[in-house]
């Protein structure tokens, strides 16, 4: 009875911490933290009292390592390999060292510091893409930068996971354990590749004929679980598993979608995941080492600043290499996983983790003001003009974007192409997009209604939207969805008679084509010219 009432304190606290910390454009990793810190206050609850909480908030850790590996693709690395391998590498590594000289002549054990270091040097993926997608500075030269580091950033997270599996093992063999550790690795990347090659699209195909949403989503769900579980069955982490199971199916036609049903589980568990962490904060223990706190915490966002501004310095502009330091100067969620799964494993005390706690909350705190007014600190270091985004996300403008490809689409498809207009389709029927890929099309499988899936094909840049669905209620759904993403862009429909445009009124329909009154002028038109 007690677990209820802890969830139920907790919802509401979040919701009304979430609340007044939006108002100050505050994070909501920062309102489950303390969310977290307040239930524990209010239950008496210690770390060990919220083991059940925290094996189902490391999913939250899950689904996120799986969209990370839905984005990923070698298509990305070849496409920014400058930003992600060269940058990342020197980020990751020359941070990385430092802070591990750093706190070992602080007096910590070697290993203990080379976690923390590695802990340390991550950045806040969820905090900084929010702002570059809110500020639609995702495509600017800095934007570009931080995202390239952001995304290596990501991926080591696998081997730092791997390495405090390393240092906390009890084997005495360290050569064979790391030789079982790599046949293990390759045997669990072989296994998935197979069943990633030759069972997963016929699967998706044959789950997506029967039409059926909820379907669909337990399919998704069982991947996800299921490639987690099989890498915990040869000793690794839930996170490795998930991270390969979204790269394998980034390359397949069903991305947008699955990216678009897990987003809402990620959230939600991401959330859960954040309010364990602030249960874990000792307030006491803060309260009695405040200085060291924000020394950490300053001391760490002043390094990391000044290597990613030494890094970009040779490679960039000056005023690029400046936002992109300020932009990523902050200490990341990871860095309270890793700090956690370390305490756990006795490789930190209580008093270090706590203050790295402490530091890395208010090292996000600080970057979202920094992130606020980047443009504003930026011409106080370096007054520059800005630099135009370096291209679109799908590199694509003024193109046309047709929602349907039934038989209406594909004649509209028809005639776009005979005008050698720019166009892409967004089609939820399976055999539909196969048929389109037949056909040469640039169809991708995704639902036109979701604006999670909206955000991936440029709305914003799209001279017209023409949705030709037959069914009235899905027509409302996918204008809605496009207005809910830009009020601007030009929509075209067609509606069946007086009643549908008069569903669509709200919704401010730039140009609506009746098909009654259509039908209507050409059947009188070829009447008259066959009188005549």
């Amino acid at each position: 009875m007690q677990t209820l009432s802890i969830i139920l304190v907790a919802l509401l606290l979040s919701i009304l911490i979430n609340r007044v910390l939006k108002h100050f454009r505050i994070p909501t990793v920062i309102g489950y933290i303390a969310t977290g810190i307040a239930v524990s206050l209010l239950f008496g609850l210690h770390r060990h009292e919220g083991d059940m909480l925290g094996h189902i908030a490391e999913f939250g850790i899950v689904f996120l390592m799986f969209m990370i590996g839905l984005e990923f693709s070698f298509k990305t690395l070849a496409a920014m390999w400058r930003e992600v391998v060269l940058y990342g590498t020197l980020q990751l590594f020359i941070t990385g060292l430092l802070l591990t000289l750093i706190t070992h002549a602080a007096g910590i054990e070697t290993k203990s510091a080379i976690i923390i270091a590695a802990a340390l040097s991550l950045s806040s993926t969820a905090i900084v893409l929010k702002a570059l997608q809110e500020k639609e500075h995702t495509h600017t030269p800095y934007g570009r930068s931080s995202v390239g580091i952001l995304l290596f950033q990501d991926m080591a997270v696998i081997p730092i996971l791997l390495m405090l599996t390393i240092f906390t093992s009890r084997e005495q063999a360290m050569g064979k354990m790391l030789l079982a550790i790599v046949q293990d690795a390759v045997m669990v990347g072989v296994i998935m590749y197979l069943i990633g090659k030759y069972l997963l699209n016929p699967l998706l195909e044959w789950i997506t004929r029967a039409d059926s949403s909820e379907i669909f989503l337990a399919t998704v769900l069982f991947l996800v679980i299921g490639s987690a579980q099989l890498a915990h069955l040869f000793g690794f982490s839930y996170s490795l598993g998930a991270f390969l199971a979204g790269m394998i199916l980034s390359e397949t036609r069903f991305k947008y979608q699955i990216e678009a049903k897990l987003i809402s589980f990620r959230d939600l568990l991401m959330g859960l995941f954040f309010v364990t962490v602030g249960m874990q904060i000792n307030l006491a223990t803060i309260a009695a080492h405040p200085v060291a706190i924000v020394v950490t915490a300053l001391g760490v966002m002043l390094l990391k600043f000044l290597v990613i501004l030494g890094i970009l310095y040779f490679f960039t502009r000056l005023r690029t290499a400046i936002k992109t330091a300020l932009a990523l100067s902050q200490i990341g969620e990871f860095a309270l996983a890793i700090i956690t799964l370390a305490l756990s494993d006795g490789l930190l005390s209580e008093e270090t983790a706590q203050i790295l706690f402490g530091a890395t909350v208010l090292s996000m705190v600080l970057s979202v003001f920094i992130l606020t007014d980047i443009r504003r600190i930026a011409d106080f270091l370096y007054p520059e003009p800005e630099s135009l985004p370096a291209h679109t996300h799908s590199g694509m403008q003024n193109h046309i974007i047709v929602c349907g490809y039934g038989p209406m689409g594909r004649n509209v498809v028809k005639l776009l192409r005979a005008s050698g207009v720019s166009y892409l389709i967004l089609e939820h029927d399976i055999q539909a997009v196969a048929l389109g890929q037949k056909r040469g099309e640039p169809i991708f499988f995704a639902n036109a209604a979701n604006t999670e899936i909206l955000q991936h094909f440029d709305v914003a840049h799209a001279a017209s939207v023409i949705v030709a669905v037959g069914n009235a209620h899905h027509l409302r759904l996918i204008c809605e969805a496009f207005r809910a993403l830009c009020d601007d862009v030009n929509l075209v429909i067609k509606a069946a008679n007086r009643t549908e445009e008069r569903m669509l009124e709200d919704l401010h329909v730039d140009h609506v084509v009746l098909q009654s009154e259509e039908m209507a002028k050409l059947l009188v038109k070829e009447a008259l010219y066959c009188h005549l």
